[in-house]
């Protein structure tokens, strides 16, 4: 399957596609590699922390420091947001690039939660993505400041899902969490992992690149349950659902192998056609920032937007999704 890399929208380097794996509407393919100099980079959860919100729309990064090693880069996980009891929730509309005991201010986040008070003190948190749904707007928002900027397609999502319409995200990402963490145990991190390609209905709907294992599987969770996750859940329960597979008919284990082996090759040629189907169209992109030797781009084209990192030519990290009219083509 690694010829079908060259069909995938962003120069993915030696990373190789694993086995995919399928659950209703959703397909996640794996992108395994080695992560040079991963311990560089700190994971999300471990190593990157919400220190404070200053006012509604204004966040505060923290990157941690680290005694057993030097030049440290946090990678902040684009559209990264979090949820606290009794505080107003908010994600940010962009990625940010901090260095080992450096804390920065995002001043143009969004509050997720319309008409709830109170900021966050530091207190026990959790992390989320914004739904795939949502990350195309809030990307063109970065640099805006206004708080209750993302609230009208909040709204839009939780009709979708014949909900409340207020700007309230916890109507999805609280409310429907337990249901939502499902797409956590029916998909399967595999060794060395550092990325992943997921597919909607056969359709490629991002493409999920980290620095190292580690800093991708603390990200995992937030990606395939929320992310990814609610647009798989929106379409199960529109009554959308991939074919049945038919079940194995082997008698004996090494009819069994034969099968298998089949069925997984139908499966990366599936994948495949999928990804020879995708626009062969140049990334607009945008440099935002820089730390140390690393950079970090804004890219687009008509079919999918995001943001990466690069260090020279190299990208160590990259989160790139679907637009909806490419999803909806």
């Amino acid at each position: 399957m690694d010829a079908s890399l060259e069909s995938v929208p962003l120069n993915l380097g030696a990373r190789r596609i694993g086995q995919a794996q399928r659950s209703g509407p959703l397909t996640v393919v794996p992108l395994v590699g080695d992560a040079a100099e991963g311990d560089r980079y700190v994971p999300p959860l471990t190593g990157l922390k919400l220190s404070r919100v200053a006012g509604y729309g204004k966040v505060e990064m923290e990157c941690l420091k680290r005694a057993d090693a030097e030049d440290i880069v946090g990678i902040v996980p684009l559209h990264i947001g979090y949820i606290q009891d009794g505080a107003q929730n908010h994600a940010l509309c962009r990625s940010g690039l901090l260095a080992g005991g450096q804390k920065r201010m995002f001043e143009d986040a969004c509050c997720v939660q319309q008409s709830q008070g109170g900021y966050l003190e530091g207190r026990e948190q959790w992390f989320f993505i914004l739904p795939l749904a949502l990350r195309d707007t809030a990307l063109h928002m970065r640099g805006t400041v206004s708080y209750g900027k993302l609230w009208p397609a909040i709204g839009k999502l939780n009709e979708a899902f014949g909900k409340n319409t207020r700007g309230h995200l916890d109507e999805i990402v609280c409310r429907e969490r337990t249901w939502l963490n499902q797409y956590n145990g029916r998909f399967e991190r595999v060794a060395d992992q550092v990325g992943a390609l997921f597919f909607l209905d056969g359709k490629l709907a991002g493409v999920e690149l980290a620095p190292s294992a580690a800093y991708f599987a603390e990200v995992w969770p937030a990606l395939v349950s929320f992310c990814y996750g609610v647009a798989a859940m929106l379409r199960e329960r529109a009554g959308a659902r991939a074919p049945d597979e038919p079940a194995f008919t082997a008698r004996d284990l090494a009819s069994l192998r034969d099968q298998v082996e089949t069925r997984r090759a139908e499966a990366d040629a599936a994948v495949a056609r999928s990804l020879a189907s995708i626009p062969r169209q140049p990334f607009k992109t945008t440099e935002e920032e820089r730390l140390l030797d690393h950079k970090l781009y804004t890219a687009s084209n008509d079919c999918f937007s995001g943001q990466l990192v690069k260090r020279g030519d190299a990208t160590v990290y990259a989160s790139i999704t679907a637009k909806s009219s490419w999803l909806a083509a």
